[in-house]
């Protein structure tokens, strides 16, 4: 038992230094693998300490586990990673819950204390589930990414919380006989978790991701008092912490709190906002390159738009042109660009974007007087000057890039259609901007190619 706590230390000692890697690009890959190797040690410790002598069934798991996740990795394309995540914080719930109901239906005579930490790991679980399976839903379009409101909506919620404490005490008071209160606790979470997230419109699913991901955390934790493991109360304490964390620095990016994400039902209607006048001054792909040719300094400001066109390759071979031609080239990163936390990150490291040309948006603001020629592919929201000049916005004090404040500026857009929070974008009627319509990945090309025929 002694040698297992031991090893159960060099596990969380793992997972909180793999931890501390993920916090910079270039070491995140090595965080990620110690990681890994912390959750092995911790498997195999804990079914060696439990005596587990049939191991069929544990066998069939790690090969069907395997395999969806190695097909993950290989088919699931950029565009999808947002979703995928979702689906993977929703399997983290689901597993909290169902061994939480296990170890209920398996000793259902339990102390009041362990049948609080089963209605924790239940709750918080279910709402997870739930919730990560209708934020999939909003970012795969499989229903509409705007906010769902019917009247009455927070006291229907608040109601239904109510019935989930009371129903919590119940159980907590007789958990032997509480098996219809415990599995009607169950149904509340599960209906919890969608009515957590239809209010929540597509352009905050960066922090809905982040905060389910916490949730995911905070359920294995709770799971983990359940059964009375060491290590899974750490690494969900681990997952549940850093996820807030991100959290709250998503909405600091956003310059809201918390509560205006989740209950403001932001972009249910119409937006606001001053109608934007001015001219809109297309450029062609010749015409561009005339620019980014004579231009020294040059940055790129990634988008989702850029990960739907799949022309992050294409990209960093434009980035190695014009390097070649004695351009600076930087690439500027939103906290929240794309649709969950790290996306444009990810993004561009698959396509083997050096780590130091990756620019963070404080950084990369009081040095944008100094740019040439800034390159905006696919971001539209993180970018809007909306958010600095009309206080009639609904972003109005969101931080952005301020591209605006480059000499010349290229929007690469399929059309005038707004971002995914569907507010107008002043940027594209400034006069220092021009659009290069079409898709990202043709236009890249095409600008590719003529530096290439030069």
């Amino acid at each position: 038992m002694i040698k297992s706590e031991i090893l159960y230390i060099l596990s969380a000692f793992l997972f909180i230094y793999g931890l501390k890697l993920l916090q910079r690009p270039d070491t995140a890959r090595r965080g990620n693998l110690l990681s890994s190797l912390g959750m092995l040690v911790a498997v195999i410790v804990t079914l060696i300490a439990n005596g587990i002598v049939s191991y069929q069934w544990i066998l069939v798991g790690l090969v069907a586990g395997g395999v969806v996740g190695a097909l993950s990795a290989r088919l699931i394309a950029m565009t999808s990673m947002p979703e995928l995540v979702a689906l993977f914080n929703g399997s983290g719930g689901l597993a909290s819950l169902l061994v939480a109901t296990e170890a209920y239906h398996r000793e259902p005579g339990v102390d009041s204390l362990t049948a609080s930490t089963m209605f924790l790991s239940v709750l918080i679980g279910g709402v997870t589930f739930t919730g990560s399976i209708v934020a999939w839903a909003k970012l795969s379009e499989r229903i509409d990414s705007r906010p769902r409101l019917f009247p009455g909506q927070q006291i229907v919620n608040f109601a239904l919380l109510i019935g989930v404490i009371v129903g919590a005490v119940i159980f907590a008071g007789n958990p032997a006989d509480g098996r219809t209160v415990f599995f009607a606790i169950v149904a509340a979470a599960f209906v919890l978790g969608v009515l957590a997230v239809i209010p929540i419109g597509g352009a905050d699913m960066p922090v809905v991701i982040s905060l389910l991901n916490s949730y995911s955390g905070l359920a294995a934790c709770a799971t983990g008092f359940v059964l009375q493991n060491n290590i899974l109360i750490v690494t969900g304490g681990l997952v549940g912490a850093s996820g807030i964390i991100l959290t709250r620095i998503m909405c600091k990016a956003m310059n809201r709190s918390l509560a205006n994400v989740l209950f403001s039902g932001f972009g249910s209607a119409k937006t606001g906002g001053t109608k934007t006048e001015g001219e809109v001054k297309p450029v062609s792909a010749e015409d561009a390159y005339v620019l980014l040719e004579a231009a020294n300094n040059i940055l790129v400001v990634p988008g989702y738009g850029l990960a739907v066109a799949q022309a992050q390759h294409v990209l960093r071979e434009l980035g190695g042109l014009l390097q070649a031609n004695d351009a600076e080239v930087r690439y500027a990163i939103h906290p929240v660009a794309g649709r969950m936390p790290g996306h444009m990150n990810v993004l561009l490291a698959e396509a083997d974007v050096p780590y130091d040309e990756l620019i963070e948006m404080d950084a990369v603001n009081p040095t944008m007087d100094t740019v040439d020629v800034c390159l905006v592919i696919g971001a539209n929201d993180v970018v809007n000057p909306a958010a600095r000049e009309d206080e009639a916005s609904p972003i109005y004090g969101m931080p952005i890039i301020d591209v605006d404040r480059a000499r010349t500026v290229i929007v690469f857009k399929r059309s005038m259609r707004p971002g995914f929070a569907g507010i107008e974008n002043s940027l594209f009627f400034k006069d220092n901007t021009r659009m290069l319509f079409g898709d990202a990945k043709a236009s890249l090309e095409a600008l590719s190619g003529e530096f290439k025929s030069a």
